[in-house]
């Protein structure tokens, strides 16, 4: 079998502050943040990795719809872009076969890819 990667894109707009940091994150600020969700697997028999669909509403379901619009210092324990992937990627491991790689920008120029610690 052929194995690919299927991935899709979601944005959310969070706030945090970093408390340790000397500079201006150490302050209430948001993002829109942009998080991408990458699955690798085998074509299965009707041609595909995972339907999109399914895909769609497992990550709005376990992470956007948690973090959307939410203060994360309540939700995530110091959370830098780094933090907040490896706690995407413990919402969502046990829930989606061929989790492969989280890419979340923090904006247009900076983001973390994460693949679980591998």
């Amino acid at each position: 079998m052929v194995k690919m990667i299927v991935a899709r894109e979601f944005e959310f707009d969070s706030a945090h502050k970093l408390e340790w940091y000397d500079g201006k994150c150490k302050d209430l600020h948001g993002h829109t943040y942009r998080l991408q969700v990458f699955v690798k697997e085998e074509v299965n028999k009707q041609g595909v990795v995972i339907d999109f669909y399914e895909l769609n509403n497992m990550v709005k379901q376990f992470v956007v719809d948690l973090l959307d619009h939410k203060y994360l210092n309540e939700i995530i324990e110091n959370p830098t872009a780094e933090n907040i992937c490896v706690w995407i990627w413990s919402e969502l491991k046990d829930r989606l076969n061929g989790l492969f790689e989280i890419k979340l920008w923090e904006n247009s120029k900076s983001f973390v890819i994460y693949r679980g610690g591998r």
